[in-house]
Parts: structure tokens; C-alpha cells; sequence
């Protein structure tokens, strides 16, 4: 007994090095979705998020009834994020959510993708209006600085995606500072390897990120994929959810391990996209 009680500080220290991330499209309420409709998925969805214990998490597709059932049914967290047709509750959103007990908050925002970020408006060939969320934590134990971005490219417009990643390599180059950890998590609708995500996780760049299903430290875990578009068996696998990190000098975030997690209920699936998590240790 001796023994067990001694080793609970080491576990609890070791237990606060990793950092559970997750990105989530969980698709927005909407009637037309009938049987996979928000008010058949919700306490799944909530229930889901409870069990992969994130402990920062970024969703996409979130209206603002959803919004709330996620932040009553997950009273440790807040969740900080704008509408994108107004800049406050109407349209969707790409909340990012926090632990409480785990990071304070240092400042927070929500950003276009268009040539005025700074308004509500659609930018390029964009078939709709599209946001990035952020916030900058502290660690409550250690201080550790984690700048966490949240997204959610076009579907439609190529050069919409492309001209997001480039406005948001620049936004990082203005925004980031010196102690800042880098976490850029979404739903990119574009592979691993497209241009427009490759002007984020490029060598050359100076915001160079790391795509975690790249760079694992232990062999990824769950299906190529992550769109399931409500199928049990996707007919064509597509990875558009990931999740991208950057340390800065003198301080990496090493990544551990990554899943996809397909995860259903009698042969329903909880979203048209699978929750996406890797654990992080920020040096």
C-alpha cells in the first residue's frame, strides 16, 4: 500500500505531459438528414466525446443548438466560437473546447476565410462562408503556452482552400508568439498530401507544421479514411480531418500516438465523419 500510494504523484504527473487533441465534424442539425438527424445522434455524440477524453477538442459543423446541448452535456469544458454568417450565433461554427481544470484562457477569436477576415464574408470560389476559431491556453500545471487553431475549409472552391491555407500561414507569422505550441486541427476537405495542405506542413515554411497521422511515434490506429458520409462501409475513403502541430525553439510537441475512431452503435454511425485524436507530450 506503501508503494501504491508513493507511485500516485509520478502518475499524476504523467498523466498531465499528455495532451489528448480531436477533431470532430459532427454535421450540423438539419431535417433532411432524417434517421441520422442531430436529435437521434446527440447523446451519442456527447456520450462518444466523454469516452475519448479529449482535452482540447475543435468540432466543425456546429449550429448553435448543438452548441449548447455539447456544452450542458460536458460541464468541464467551454466551448469559444462564433457563428459565421454574423460573427455570433447564426450559421455554423468550429468551436474549440477547452478543460477548465486543466488551461486558462489568454485570448480567443474568430477569423474569416476571405479577403476580409475580419467580416463576416465568403472569400474566392467558396461555395459558402468559412471561419477559423482560436485560442491561446496556459497550462495550469507547468505554463506551457498552446495556441489552438480550428477550422473548416470549402468544399467546393479549390482555390478557396488554397488561398485559406497561405491566409492562415500568415495569420500564424502575425499571431503566434514566441513560447506559443502551434495545434491546428479541422476539417480541411483536401487530402493529406494536396497543395493546399502541404503549404502548412512544408519544410521550407516557416510556420512548418507536422500532420500527426504523418509522424506518429507509434503506428496509427483506425481506418484511412475519415469521412464515412453516414455509411457503415465508405465506398471511397477520404482523409480530409487532421490534425497539424508545431513546437517552437526550445520547446517540440512530440506525437505519440494517432486514431481514427469509427466507432457505431447497432450499425449507425454518430457522424458523417469519424472523431479524429492524437496524444500529444508538449516539451
Amino acid at each position: 500500500m506503501v508503494a501504491l500510494l508513493l507511485s500516485l504523484p509520478v502518475a499524476a504527473e504523467a498523466d498531465q505531459a499528455v495532451l489528448r487533441v480531436m477533431t470532430y465534424n459532427i454535421r450540423l442539425d438539419t431535417p433532411s438528414d432524417g434517421v441520422n438527424n442531430w436529435s437521434h445522434r446527440r447523446d451519442w455524440l456527447t456520450s462518444q466525446i466523454h469516452w475519448l477524453r479529449p482535452d482540447i477538442f475543435g468540432l466543425q459543423e456546429v449550429v448553435i443548438n448543438q452548441k449548447r446541448d455539447i456544452a450542458n452535456a460536458m460541464l468541464d469544458f467551454v466551448l469559444v466560437g462564433n457563428g459565421r454568417d454574423d460573427g455570433k450565433d447564426a450559421g455554423e461554427s468550429s468551436p474549440i473546447g477547452y478543460n477548465v481544470h486543466r488551461f486558462s484562457l489568454l485570448g480567443s477569436g474568430t477569423f474569416w476565410l476571405s479577403p476580409t477576415p475580419n467580416v463576416p464574408s465568403k472569400g474566392w470560389d467558396a461555395a459558402y462562408p468559412r471561419v477559423a476559431t482560436w485560442v491561446r491556453l496556459r497550462e495550469k500545471t507547468g505554463g506551457k503556452l498552446i495556441l489552438v487553431i480550428n477550422t473548416h475549409w470549402d468544399h467546393i472552391g479549390g482555390e478557396a482552400r488554397k488561398q485559406s491555407g497561405l491566409l492562415l500561414k500568415q495569420w500564424l507569422l502575425d499571431h503566434r508568439k514566441r513560447r506559443d505550441h502551434v495545434i491546428l486541427i479541422g476539417d480541411f476537405n483536401c487530402e493529406t498530401e494536396s497543395e493546399p495542405l502541404k503549404i502548412l506542413t512544408d519544410l521550407n515554411s516557416p510556420v512548418w507544421l507536422r500532420n500527426a497521422s504523418l509522424n506518429s511515434t507509434s503506428r496509427p490506429f483506425g481506418p484511412s479514411g475519415t469521412f464515412n458520409d453516414f455509411k457503415l462501409q465508405p465506398e471511397t475513403p477520404r482523409t480530409i480531418d487532421h490534425i497539424l502541430v508545431g513546437g517552437h525553439k526550445g520547446g517540440e510537441i512530440l506525437i505519440n500516438r494517432y486514431a481514427v475512431i469509427a466507432q457505431n452503435i447497432d450499425g449507425r454511425m454518430i457522424s458523417d465523419h469519424y472523431p479524429v485524436i492524437a496524444e500529444l507530450q508538449v516539451k
